[in-house]
């Protein structure tokens, strides 16, 4: 706010009589002092009927009230407020932050919403938009009273470019050049027809009866969007301003269309951070063409450029008709956006969720006929409303739908929440960095049992992070953020050192998990063969545990690798076998040595038949197969006795040992 708006508030102000209605007028924290310093005359209560008897004996400009008062409350006292003075500037000052409260601060239109603690800046913001509102409302009625025909003439044509007049039957009497040219059609050809050589179908019969009924049996403005067509047959959208004129005794002589085509859609982004900037709050619609980076990759430049060319020219008739957005988006890589005034939108009545629905359905069951060849296309979309952070929220709100295969994200808040994720994964991160450079990625190891002799004979190594607390972490603390960043390919490093130095101290095998993207970086395959060399008398010791991942990108590289350690005396171990459809499929690509049955089928093996079922059928396969078996979450007597019986050659789970770390020479590993 600038000194000048500043000023006029203070001058302004000081000839405001106010009402202050609170909770306890008692309370210090009032801010009673600060507004009697302010405004001309202000009467403090802390009753609603008081207040009321006070409005209705006094005269005042302006009411400032709690939600929460005694007698009634204050929204309700601020309806009764309305009813006998609808000028008066009201604000709800309160600690109520809930959703409810805001929408029905919008349902009573009233001006404004302070909230505790005091912020006299906020304040002032609101008490200016207040006053100046109030005024243009009153200028508003009085220009209304005092129009005359030249005034009324000179108000319409200053609103848009596409204009024309019609006679007291409708027939059209002037078209001006924007008219031609968007509806295809010549001055002579609209000169004394009716619109109906424009109109669209679409257009509800109901549309046309409020139109006429507001024009001429009310002799007032209207607006509103309305669907036309070209002489070609092309749709397009105009936000329509239709004015009866009248003449010095009422009496309508003709009337006047203004028109905006709003079917044009904007490319700049910075369009759309302006216009949101200049709105005081709105609605955002962000959409994302599903897949369109494959529709890139499959198609050339040109026909990309179509299919996005034409789908956006094509928004405004997927829409539903009881709502048309005014102002369409396109920020490339197939992405739209839709804004409008979230008052406006608001005050349409309209389920957004359902309407939403409706519009994707529209898409969905549409073709776009482009070169002769159609393409079906399906949409995602994210909203969110307010002012600050907006495009941010449905952009963090559209990668969420996406990643999680949602059609729909209500987004507000949403990049605030991703900030906030952010800062902690760079908190993680740090931590990470710390650990890595004072040896604290540590490996705890866990101890794998042979059944029949219930001896150990293997060791899983397992990563651990000590902070500096000294507290040890489990990789579910930090291991899935490291990927995102340059510090898991060192954290596998220290890992696979760990696990082959502790070959010098033990006589058992060990066992290390490698996932996809481990094998598939180049560094990490180089270390692992170096460690390989090193150890070359032990490499009969080692097992590689393969973890299953969704994102392999090379199995060409996989299976070379493993070709190559097993010939190097390696054993391959499949992880987490019998989970999800790929196990089996993984056999054929890893030829293993060992399967490691998943947990999820372990845990309940006691009490869920298709468990064991599950469990034998793996095991008869394997022993067919000559591969060994081992069970993970072994956690008590029963479940071994069960995977016994069934003939698993190795347990690993609690019962036998937890993760734990090894003491070599008072060092830790």
């Amino acid at each position: 706010m600038n000194i000048d708006e500043l000023n006029d508030i203070i001058i302004l102000s000081k000839k405001l009589n106010l009402i202050y209605i609170v909770k306890d007028n008692t309370n210090k924290d009032n801010k009673l002092d600060y507004f009697k310093s302010f405004f001309n005359n202000v009467i403090c209560v802390d009753d609603g009927y008081k207040a009321l008897k006070e409005f209705e004996n006094q005269s005042f400009s302006i009411v400032i009230t709690d939600i929460e008062i005694k007698g009634i409350s204050g929204f309700d006292l601020i309806e009764c407020f309305k009813n006998i003075d609808e000028n008066i500037i009201s604000i709800i000052y309160t600690n109520n932050e809930d959703k409810e409260s805001f929408l029905k601060t919008i349902d009573l239109e009233i001006d404004g919403y302070l909230l505790k603690p005091f912020i006299e800046n906020e304040f002032f913001k609101i008490l200016y938009r207040s006053i100046k509102k109030s005024i243009i409302k009153k200028e508003n009625k009085k220009i209304k009273k005092d129009l005359k025909l030249l005034k009324q003439y000179n108000e319409v044509i200053d609103k848009s470019t596409i204009i024309s007049k019609t006679d007291t039957k409708g027939r059209i009497t002037f078209a001006n050049d924007n008219f031609c040219k968007v509806s295809e059609y010549s001055r002579n050809e609209l000169l004394g027809k009716n619109h109906r050589i424009v109109r669209h179908p679409d257009n509800p019969k109901e549309l046309y009866t409020d139109l006429w009924n507001t024009v001429k049996n009310k002799k007032q403005e209207w607006t509103g969007i309305l669907k036309n067509l070209t002489k070609s047959g092309k749709p397009y959208y105009v936000k329509t301003t239709i004015k009866p004129i009248l003449d010095s005794k009422g009496k309508i002589i003709e009337y006047i269309g203004v028109r905006d085509d709003i079917s044009s859609i904007m490319s700049d982004r910075k369009h759309l951070n302006d216009k949101i900037d200049s709105t005081d709050l709105s609605l955002l619609i962000l959409i994302q063409i599903e897949e369109f980076d494959i529709l890139d990759k499959f198609y050339n430049i040109s026909t990309v450029d179509k299919i996005e060319k034409m789908f956006g020219y094509n928004i405004l008739t997927y829409l539903p008709n009881n709502f048309i957005f005014e102002h369409i988006y396109n920020l490339g890589s197939g992405q739209f956006a839709l804004l409008t005034n979230f008052f406006d939108f608001f005050d349409a009545n309209i389920n957004l969720n359902k309407y939403l629905e409706h519009f994707i359905k529209n898409v969905k069951s549409s073709v776009l006929l482009i070169d002769e060849i159609e393409y079906d296309l399906n949409i995602v979309v994210s909203y969110s409303f307010g002012k600050d952070h907006l495009f941010e929220d449905a952009k963090c709100g559209l990668l969420q739908a996406i990643n999680k295969k949602e059609l729909i994200k209500y987004a507000n808040d949403s990049s605030i929440k991703e900030h906030i994720e952010a800062k902690k994964n760079m908190e993680i991160i740090k931590m990470v960095k710390i650990a890595l450079d004072n040896y604290k990625i540590i490996s705890y190891f866990q101890p794998i049992i042979n059944n029949k002799t219930k001896e150990i004979e293997k060791y899983e190594s397992l990563v651990r992070l000590v902070d500096e607390t000294g507290s040890v972490l489990s990789p579910f603390s930090f291991l899935d953020v490291s990927k995102k960043g340059t510090y898991y390919n060192k954290i596998t490093h220290r890992v696979l050192e760990n696990s082959f130095k502790i070959l010098e101290h033990i006589s058992t095998k060990i066992s290390i998990n490698l996932s996809s993207l481990d094998i598939e970086k180049e560094q990490t395959r180089i270390k692992l063969f170096e460690l390989l060399e090193e150890y070359k008398d032990d490499a009969s010791r080692v097992v590689f545990e393969l973890l299953e991942d969704e994102e392999v990108k090379d199995f060409e590289i996989i299976k070379k690798f493993i070709k190559k350690v097993k010939a190097m005396g390696v054993q391959i171990a499949i992880d987490d076998f019998g989970a999800g459809y790929s196990s089996f499929e993984r056999l054929l690509d890893f030829e293993p040595d060992i399967l490691k049955i998943d947990g999820s089928l372990i845990k309940n093996i006691a009490s869920d038949e298709y468990s064991k079922n599950v469990v034998e059928t793996i095991v008869s396969f394997a022993k067919k197969q000559n591969i060994q078996t081992i069970a993970e979450y072994v956690e008590n007597e029963e479940i071994y006795n069960i995977l016994y019986d069934l003939g698993v050659d190795y347990s690993q789970g609690y019962y036998f040992g937890k993760p734990e770390n090894i003491n070599i020479n008072n060092s830790i590993i």
